[in-house]
């Protein structure tokens, strides 16, 4: 039975050192809106997914919260059935929290963009704005546009010449793409607004670079002064590291280690701490690119890219004071990531020694590809579910089509007819649109899984007749059914998405542009 949590103990929580996850199950929406500092967000509808990396160790405490404590509560079963020892519930959600005057914040990865904008007073991080890029490009002047953002986003829309070096492979990268340039070259960092842009910046700042600035506000800031993106660039493929490059990286990153207190693991002190995760917390991430964790990495390390890491600590470390290791193949990557952290205020942070290469070298295998996570109860869910074909769906009269995904999902194609009832609402909603427990109900989503738990949730407070469509809205598209579009039958604005990029209008770029300046204002008044 979950207990429940003060706002004055969770605030005693926060100021102490001992491990403990404060996770936000609301949509993120709502999180973005308004959320407990420090605070990381796992909607209750994901929690399945995303625990057993999120909070690898069962027996750490957990507090949930949520604005008014239902949908914490209903989370707290569902961890307390997974596993979860010792979950508890803020007492009358962050409503109650504001109440007692704690404090509260909006935004995203907040953690990692309060550090850039930081990072960029305290140190003097130069920057270019978006027209006189242009006028530069327009010129002819020699420059190189490096894009810091993941290949991905990157591929979807970048500036115009622009090329993908991923913010966690800079350090390594930018002696060999730079060497066939002239001396007088400027190298021009840039991500979708601020963040990755200043970090990339200063990587190069402190690795001694003169000629590079950071591109004030990314892509938003091009948009807003009325100049086009590129679309679909494929300019994502990184030179071979020589001889020269990686002594640069691995000479910056001794250095790192001396400046910011870089702490190393040999392999046995590694193999010693990761038999420790049995009792504590223990993060462990290879922050090399996709490609290569696939080819080999330490058993037992998950991949997240080293930009990324960076940009979303709070999603990374969700159990604060916990312990984070961080490799790549020798050293430069893993050190680059780990002095990001010890700056950020975390305390015990490592990266491996030698890092794969090191593990090889003791006789050691490595993994290949990439293990997926089980999904916690949805082996269980599956077996016990009555599913039906898209044809046995549309065919079906009487019942009621539920579609338990994110209103972005619903939007771009649900059956028709179907009522929007996020998973994460469930038991509070489906009266509205279900009231009759002995009538049929058929469940839809994306792809298929969140629609499996949700069937079991609905068995278990009653409903008698309840199906799956298999395989989600994809199954549905290959069948060539007819799908409905838009938010139809929603009667009041969704809140459980974020926009990023171009997706935002200009008015919410903006905002959302100030939003992140304003957080380094307090460190103008420091200097």
């Amino acid at each position: 039975m979950p207990g429940e949590i003060s706002p004055q103990e969770l605030q005693n929580l926060l100021d102490g050192d001992a491990p403990f996850a404060l996770i936000d199950v609301r949509e993120p929406g709502e999180y973005n809106s308004t959320h407990i500092p420090w605070s990381s967000v796992i909607p209750r509808r994901l929690l399945e997914f995303q625990m057993a990396e999120s909070v690898p160790y069962k027996g750490v405490p957990v507090v949930l919260c949520d604005d008014d404590g239902r949908r914490a509560a209903l989370a707290a079963k569902t961890l307390e059935a997974m596993g979860y020892a010792k979950v508890s519930v803020l007492s009358g959600g962050i409503n109650w929290w504001v109440s007692q005057n704690q404090p509260t914040e909006w935004g995203s990865n907040v953690p990692s963009k309060e550090f850039g904008e930081q990072q960029e007073v305290v140190h003097g991080v130069p920057e270019i704005e978006a027209t006189e890029l242009h006028q530069w490009q327009e010129e002819g002047k020699k420059l190189v546009i490096l894009d810091t953002r993941t290949p991905e986003e990157y591929q979807r829309f970048c500036i115009p010449g622009g090329r993908s070096v991923p913010g966690g492979e800079l350090a390594l990268h930018i002696t060999d793409i730079t060497k066939e340039l002239d001396p007088d070259t400027t190298v021009v960092i840039n991500c979708a607004g601020r963040t990755r842009s200043i970090i990339g910046t200063r990587i190069l700042q402190r690795m001694g670079w003169d000629n590079v600035v950071g591109l004030k506000n990314g892509t938003s800031g091009w948009v807003l002064a009325g100049y086009q993106l590129e679309n679909g660039a494929d300019r994502i493929q990184l030179p071979q590291v020589s001889q020269e490059g990686l002594a640069a990286a691995e000479a910056y990153a001794t250095r790192l280690a001396g400046e910011d207190g870089v702490r190393y693991l040999d392999v046995e002190a590694l193999q010693e701490l990761m038999a420790r995760r049995s009792k504590e917390t223990v993060y462990l991430v290879d922050v090399r690119t996709q490609d290569q964790f696939q080819a080999g990495h330490i058993p037992g390390f998950r991949w997240f890219p080293g930009g990324q890491v960076v940009q979303r600590s709070d999603d990374v470390a969700v159990v604060k004071n916990a312990t984070i290791v961080f490799t790549c193949d020798k050293m430069a990557r893993g050190t680059l990531v780990a002095s990001f952290y010890r700056q950020l205020g975390f305390k015990e942070v490592y990266a491996v020694s030698g890092g794969t290469g090191a593990w090889q070298a003791a006789g050691l295998d490595l993994e290949k590809g990439v293990a997926e996570l089980p999904v916690s109860g949805l082996d269980q869910a599956r077996s016990q579910a009555r599913m039906v074909s898209p044809q046995e769906l549309k065919d079906a009269t009487s019942t009621t089509t539920i579609f338990v995904d994110t209103s972005q999902a619903f939007s771009r194609g649900h059956v028709p007819g179907a009522r929007w009832v996020p998973r994460s609402f469930l038991e509070l909603q489906i009266d509205r649109f279900a009231p009759s427990k002995s009538a049929p109900v058929a469940v839809t989503c994306a792809d298929g899984n969140l629609s499996l738990l949700t069937s079991q949730t609905l068995k278990e407070i009653g409903y008698q007749d309840v199906s799956v469509l298999d395989g989600g809205m994809a199954a549905w598209r290959n069948a060539g059914l007819d799908i409905e579009e838009g938010l139809s039958g929603v009667t009041g604005p969704p809140t459980d998405m974020v926009l990023s990029g171009p997706d935002r209008n200009y008015a919410d770029m903006m905002n959302y542009l100030r939003w992140e300046t304003a957080l380094g204002e307090k460190y103008e008044t420091a200097n």
